[in-house]
């Protein structure tokens, strides 16, 4: 399989790590990519408090499952709930925040690994100099909320001069082509989020899902169409299908749906989960730019599989 300096540091078999996406991205999906020998990944509720948030890990966290993390976004993180979560995962995991070291220390108190998104080469440097252990590097071909706007491969050039971590690659990665290329560019591994929707553990809506499949070439934008949610109170930025944009444009009304007794506006930067009701074609369908990629619904250990065993033998020959 394919050894790298992120498999050998984390202890798993593949070095990819399934994006988190919030509600979209349950337990059950994050549990099928570890057992599968990747690293799966659950998102933390925004401010979480540190009770609540164990209890909420401990209700589906399996030791034996593999390599799990949880992911905290905003700067509305509490160190204490970041230190909750290093004592269960095998990493920390931080995106949509300035690097700080006071949260990459509690992680570690916790007896976890920080691996910190950043979306540009001084963002991967403050990382680095704050403690991360591996620095994830988004470019601007990345599904949902992009922080930056250089393309993958260039800044993925320029982080991995810069600074001697693992690093991961983001962004547009949904076949074996990408990962291999990736990886031959010198990446210590990848970040998946739009091909792991695609999948029978995925929290997507049966209708998005549908949406990603139909998808073709240059299918996706980056907009500022979906502004409402806390990460796009400081930059309203996501990629998203163009049939969703047009969709939410023509909506007459402020909401488009619901989930439970929560009305969703028109324009909220929630993906629509499988409890969601209503015009689920102008909610924000987040996907990268290689949903062309995504054409059917697989489990997520054969994607995993199919993604290591296909760069794999890509890397053999080139």
């Amino acid at each position: 399989m394919l050894s790298t300096r992120f498999t050998e540091l984390v202890g798993c078999e593949i070095p990819i790590q399934q994006a988190p996406m919030g509600l979209v991205a349950p337990p059950r999906l994050a549990l099928a990519v570890a057992r599968a020998g990747g690293v799966g990944t659950v998102s933390a509720p925004i401010g979480a408090e540190p009770q609540a948030l164990a209890a909420q890990l401990d209700s589906w966290m399996d030791r034996g499952a593999g390599a799990l993390a949880v992911n905290f976004i905003t700067e509305q993180v509490d160190p204490a709930a970041v230190a909750v979560a290093g004592e269960r995962a095998r990493i920390v995991d931080f995106y949509w925040n300035t690097p700080h070291a006071k949260l990459v220390d509690a992680a570690h108190e916790g007896g976890a690994l920080v691996n910190w998104q950043v979306g540009s080469l001084s963002d991967a440097v403050l990382a680095v100099e704050a403690g991360a252990d591996i620095v994830t590097v988004q470019g601007r071909e990345a599904g949902g909320h992009v922080r930056g706007d250089a393309p993958l491969l260039p800044l993925l050039t320029a982080v991995l001069r810069a600074v001697d971590v693992p690093v991961l690659a983001a962004g547009g990665i949904a076949e074996p082509r990408a990962l291999a290329a990736v990886l031959a560019g010198g990446a210590d591994g990848v970040r998946i989020g739009t091909r792991f929707l695609a999948t029978p553990e995925s929290g997507a809506h049966p209708e998005y899902v549908l949406a990603l499949l139909a998808a073709g070439p240059e299918s996706t934008e980056i907009t500022d169409a979906f502004a409402e949610c806390p990460m796009c109170a400081t930059l309203p930025r996501a990629r998203a299908l163009r049939s969703a944009i047009a969709a939410v444009e023509a909506v007459e009304g402020e909401t488009v749906g619901s989930a439970g007794d929560q009305q969703l506006p028109a324009r909220a930067g929630m993906p629509p989960h499988k409890a969601v009701h209503g015009q689920i074609h102008a909610m924000a369908l987040y996907a990268g730019s290689g949903v062309e990629h995504v054409t059917a619904v697989r489990p997520a250990a054969d994607v995993v599989r199919e993604l290591a065993e296909g760069a794999e033998r890509l890397l053999r020959v080139w």
